[in-house]
């Protein structure tokens, strides 16, 4: 007997700088989930006309804007490649990857799994 499975592919991968769609930020991915794993809270937090859905890959970003650094939790739908070639300027950034090279990070060996 087969059994189907409908698995997702991560668009994105550790180590690439992304934008997001409509807010004026970028970040570097650190960590994928495949599909939500927030809090309900949070995902109902978010205004319904832009609520993301649930069933995608959510992503993990060391983020920044003009104005500060944080960490960002964004639906797949939401983010494009960053094209800028420029590094972010998260101050975490040296701790989880090695280097930036040819517009993306590159972990750290002790940050991998």
């Amino acid at each position: 007997m087969l059994v189907s499975m409908d698995v997702r592919i991560a668009k994105f991968s550790l180590g690439q700088v992304v934008k997001h769609r409509v807010f004026p930020f970028r970040g570097v991915i650190y960590d994928v989930d495949p599909e939500f794993a927030n809090t309900e809270a949070w995902w109902l937090s978010i205004p319904e006309g832009v609520r993301p859905a649930k069933d995608q890959p959510f992503y993990h970003l060391l983020a920044e804007n003009e104005q500060n650094c944080y960490v960002a939790y964004v639906s797949e739908q939401n983010l494009l490649l960053d094209d800028s070639g420029e590094p972010v300027g998260h101050p975490s950034a040296g701790e989880l990857f090695a280097q930036f090279r040819d517009g993306e990070y590159r972990l750290r060996q002790h940050a991998t799994h």
